[in-house]
């Protein structure tokens, strides 16, 4: 097999090796079934008992009592962009949503297909390059909920700390750095994440509701689009991305034998110290495009003083065995995406890489 390379990809990201390894190992025979678990049937009583320990360790590692449901669902963050209003949110009802970046402006675009939505604050006109200060955010009178996206991918920010809200019930997109860093989980009404950043493969969804805000949700919905339907069932209505889960539920054990969620923010910190410091001590070779106080440790984004050489360090890197590291699509500039599973070896990669070609460019 050629040698694995660091995958520096947005998403799907790069896995833990030894959670790869754990499944390869057990691939055709889940728990001497003597079936794969892409073959067990999700009725069966071992597939249950995977799921609900899935369930299980995630709340232990966000730390939140039984007064919250787990639920594993389809459809990405995107549909999460529209099933949350559509299960919260009336025609005369107004709820509040902070736009930090491109993903949260999506989220607001859907709100308004069901009922009114306050912009309580924007920092396009900014180029999304920093996250607002508690000053700066206009909350309606009565909001329904308040929504906001925890880090944005694409252009590399990050929530500090996460505003206050009083009694209005926040609800957070944290696809790109749940379990990255700790913070009060139970502040929260609603999380949604999609897996394929920091919590395993493509494929499912993870909601994490408070019991209070469940009991609000909407019934005349269809029956798909209920999150009463999934948690009656234990997401299991109709049947789950299985293979997904299983991944989610080894790449849950692994980052609870790192030793949980307050030693890999330890982790995630120094293996972002070491690519920030090379973008700061780079006399402007290469530019960082959030705010250093709104950095994030997840996702860095940078540019060098032109697009040639920008095309020169992605084919440079490559052919080094670091890859993934083109910005997005619609901003360009280089990304490194550095979730939980990027080992310390691949940040220390890249940034030698970047000393190294900052003195062949510079």
């Amino acid at each position: 097999m050629q040698e694995r390379v660091y995958n520096f990809y947005p998403g799907p990201a790069t896995l833990p090796l030894a959670v790869l390894e754990a499944a390869r190992e057990e691939l055709l025979n889940f728990q001497s079934s003597g079936m794969s678990i892409l073959e067990i049937s999700h009725r069966s009583k071992p597939y249950e008992a995977l799921q609900d320990e899935a369930a299980a360790r995630l709340k232990r590692l966000l730390k939140i009592g039984d007064n919250y449901k787990v639920l594993f669902l389809q459809g990405g963050a995107s549909l999460q962009f529209a099933m949350v209003p559509m299960n919260f949110l009336a025609l005369e009802q107004t709820a509040d949503y902070l736009v930090t970046g491109s993903f949260a402006k999506k989220a607001a675009q859907e709100g308004k297909y069901f009922g009114k939505v306050n912009v309580a604050v924007d920092t396009g006109q900014e180029e999304f390059r920093r996250i607002p200060d508690q000053t700066e955010l206009k909350f309606s009178p009565n909001p329904v909920y308040v929504h906001l996206t925890s880090n944005n991918t694409i252009y590399g920010t990050q929530w500090q700390t996460f505003p206050a809200c009083g009694s209005v019930p926040m609800i957070a997109d944290m696809s790109s750095d749940i379990l990255s860093r700790p913070f009060n989980a139970e502040s929260f009404g609603l999380i949604y994440a999609g897996a394929q950043k920091n919590l395993g493969p493509a494929g499912v969804t993870i909601v994490i509701i408070r019991e209070d805000l469940l009991a609000k949700a909407k019934t005349d919905l269809p029956v798909m689009y209920r999150y009463e339907t999934f948690a009656k069932n234990n997401s299991l209505y109709n049947t789950p991305p299985t293979f997904s889960i299983y991944m989610v539920s080894l790449v849950l054990k692994w980052l609870e034998d790192q030793g949980g969620v307050e030693a890999i923010h330890k982790q995630n910190q120094a293996k972002a110290a070491l690519i920030y410091d090379e973008i700061d001590h780079s006399n402007g070779f290469y530019r960082g495009h959030a705010e250093k106080d709104s950095r994030s440790l997840m996702n860095i984004t940078f540019r060098l003083p032109s697009d040639e050489l920008e095309q020169q360090f992605v084919r440079e890197a490559t052919d080094q065995g670091l890859v993934g590291l083109k910005g997005h699509r619609s901003v360009g500039g280089l990304r490194a995406s550095i979730y939980n599973a990027m080992p310390n070896e691949g940040c220390k990669a890249l940034a030698a890489f970047m000393k190294d070609f900052m003195k062949q460019n510079g």
